[in-house]
């Protein structure tokens, strides 16, 4: 393994680390509508459980109104009570084969709390992202202690694994601070 394999690795794993905390805030709610809110709750589908996206249309009716259209028949119940039994505090309302899924409005404490649970999701991704830095740093000090790298390159090399840490953590940083700022926005 060479260094620039070590730092392609480790900004490719850094990278994944941004997309995942992405993924990971796009499942807060804020008091909009996102038809990705439901992404995590599933529906029992001939005796296997399966996301609603896989069984039903998911998309915005209006800026608080999700809206889920079953494609079978049969399935409007059963989609309607994993909605009203996963955790997100919704309440599904039927019209015909229509599922409406009206996003009710975030109180000032709620909003706090989701703060909260937003700033740990960005502290766990600069955590990972400390965590690839020392494994970058470990293989380079292994490729010294085989003698492959000069000690020279070898601190070129951590220096520029840390201005890829640095830069990642603060994208971490402003990826929460958007996240805040949308959910305190009323």
């Amino acid at each position: 393994m060479t260094i620039a394999d070590i730092k392609k690795t480790a900004e490719t794993k850094m990278a994944k680390s941004i997309d995942a905390l992405k993924n990971d805030l796009q499942k807060i709610r804020t008091g909009r509508a996102h038809p990705g809110i439901l992404d995590q709750v599933s529906v029992d589908y001939y005796g296997s459980m399966v996301p609603i996206s896989q069984v039903a249309n998911v998309s915005l009716l209006d800026a608080r109104t999700i809206s889920v259209q079953p494609w079978e028949k049969g399935l409007g119940a059963k989609i309607e009570k994993a909605i009203r039994e996963s955790d997100l505090g919704l309440n599904p309302a039927s019209q015909g084969d229509l599922i409406r899924v009206p996003m009710p409005a975030l109180t000032e404490e709620r909003r706090r709390d989701l703060t909260k649970v937003v700033r740990h999701a960005g502290e766990d991704a600069k955590v990972a992202v400390r965590n690839l830095r020392r494994e970058a740093n470990e293989h380079l000090k292994k490729l010294l202690k085989e003698k492959a790298v000069t000690e020279d390159d070898e601190r070129r090399a951590q220096d520029e694994v840390q201005k890829l840490t640095d830069r990642t953590v603060a994208e971490v940083d402003k990826l929460v601070h958007a996240k805040e700022a949308e959910i305190m926005a009323v």
